[in-house]
């Protein structure tokens, strides 16, 4: 459903595209004769069918019952010995030397396809999967980040981590990953 999804979206932007870019431009140039063409009659076909699309599959995902996807969240580095901590303390372990703020940024966007399929689902309803995708990736980015800020200051671990996001302009997101590298004691 996914694929038949993102290709109905592509034929969508490729149809606008053509209609916007090289249909008005002609219609301006040659108003005089209403006769369509070809090529514009597809552009028109390719747009307005590849929302039928993206309408047809959405409902159709809408109607399956899913069981919920359980997303274990995964550690930015799976070889990282640095251990990643919401609370300002470690039970059992002493922090030695606070090192400094280390942090992880970066903006992810989707493409107009995914825009729109998102634009559809927020009509019908249900998990905009588009963009929970999009926040995943952006999240994973920026905690790959500060990881490695804290790794290259010789940080045991990072406390009082924290995330904050915000939307930069359409369907683009700023996220930034940001906490405490410190030393810690042996056990």
């Amino acid at each position: 459903m996914k694929v038949l999804r993102n290709i109905g979206s592509l034929v969508f932007v490729l149809g606008l595209f053509c209609s916007v870019f090289a249909g008005i431009p002609w219609y301006v140039i040659v108003s005089d004769d209403p006769a369509v063409p070809w090529w514009l009659k597809i552009s028109l076909f390719c747009m307005f069918g590849g929302i039928l699309v993206v309408l047809l599959t959405v409902a159709l995902e809408q109607r399956k019952t899913r069981k919920p996807e359980v997303a274990a969240l995964s550690s930015a580095n799976p070889e990282s010995t640095i251990l990643l901590l919401n609370s300002s303390t470690l039970p059992g372990r002493k922090i030695t030397n606070v090192l400094g703020l280390v942090q992880g940024h970066t903006v992810f966007a989707i493409w107009l396809g995914k825009d729109l399929s998102a634009l559809v689902r927020l009509i019908l309803g249900g998990e905009l999967t588009e963009y929970t995708e999009m926040m995943g990736k952006a999240r994973e980015t920026a905690s790959r980040r500060m990881i490695a800020q804290a790794a290259a200051m010789g940080a045991d671990a990072v406390i009082n981590i924290r995330y904050s996001t915000t939307s930069v302009v359409g369907s683009a997101a700023e996220l930034l990953v940001y906490g405490t590298a410190v030393k810690l004691s042996d056990y």
